[in-house]
């Protein structure tokens, strides 16, 4: 389990990026793969959550994830929810102290927040889609609406793809720059003509910047590349590999 400092000195909030390690899961999704929406038995699953969950000294009904679907939605989690249940949405606000909230990565970026004066916390899901339409701004706007102040709002960004590792083609650029053409530094040329690298976690601090913030901080950690440490489903798609797992990463107000 990795921390951001940024976050770890604040009392009151306990968070974590977990790896991949430390769980029961074996094949593609060894071993602590939280994603129910893998091929993974679901046993497996809900035994390696209760494993994360205990690294941050809670118990195993505490935590309380969506079903991501690469949007701008921010939803409050008031009360915990069932699997069966789960909100549409890549992110989540909660002012519930023991209540863990939790996004699940492999590859996009992981994003924890908080702040602490106010008793707000936030988790978001930063793939390029849903940095691109605003899930970062939905998710500190809804932060705000429960009693968060921007400038008392402290970020992290987790372990995700790094530009050297994320290679794409000519119309992902152009749809970036066409919605504004300063996203133009977040890409640089490939080897392959006509394609691009791109900086997600650069892209990802960069709306974070924009909205004057506290604080921001990263866990350099490309995912891509760290292959017994994270998860990635760039890395499984060029192996080949029909499935994949999904890492968690999670912050929680104490009681």
């Amino acid at each position: 389990m990795l921390e951001a400092n940024n976050l770890r000195d604040l009392a009151g909030i306990r968070h974590g990026f977990f790896s991949r390690e430390g769980g029961v899961s074996g094949g593609v999704f060894t071993s602590l793969n939280c994603g129910f929406g893998s091929g993974d038995a679901p046993e497996n699953v809900t035994a390696n959550r209760e494993l994360a969950l205990r690294r941050l000294n809670l118990g195993p009904d505490a935590l309380n994830t969506c079903f991501q679907v690469h949007s701008a939605t921010a939803v409050d989690a008031t009360a915990p929810w069932s699997r069966d249940v789960r909100p549409e949405a890549d992110a989540m606000v909660s002012t519930k102290p023991g209540m863990a909230i939790g996004i699940l990565t492999a590859d996009c970026a992981p994003v924890l927040l908080a702040d602490v004066e106010a008793g707000v916390i936030g988790a978001a899901h930063a793939g390029w889609r849903g940095a691109l339409s605003g899930v970062l701004e939905s998710v500190v706007n809804t932060m705000v609406a429960r009693g968060a102040r921007l400038r008392s709002i402290t970020a992290a960004v987790g372990p995700c793809i790094h530009q050297d590792s994320y290679e794409v083609g000519g119309e992902f650029h152009d749809a970036f720059v066409a919605d504004d053409p300063v996203y133009d530094r977040f890409f640089v040329p490939a080897a392959r003509h006509g394609h691009y690298q791109f900086d997600l976690m650069g892209f990802v601090v960069s709306r974070l910047q924009a909205m004057d913030l506290s604080s921001i901080e990263t866990v350099p950690v490309d995912t891509y590349r760290e292959e017994n440490g994270f998860f990635s489903f760039r890395r499984a798609t060029h192996r080949g590999e029909k499935d994949y797992g999904r890492g968690l990463s999670m912050i929680v107000l104490e009681s």
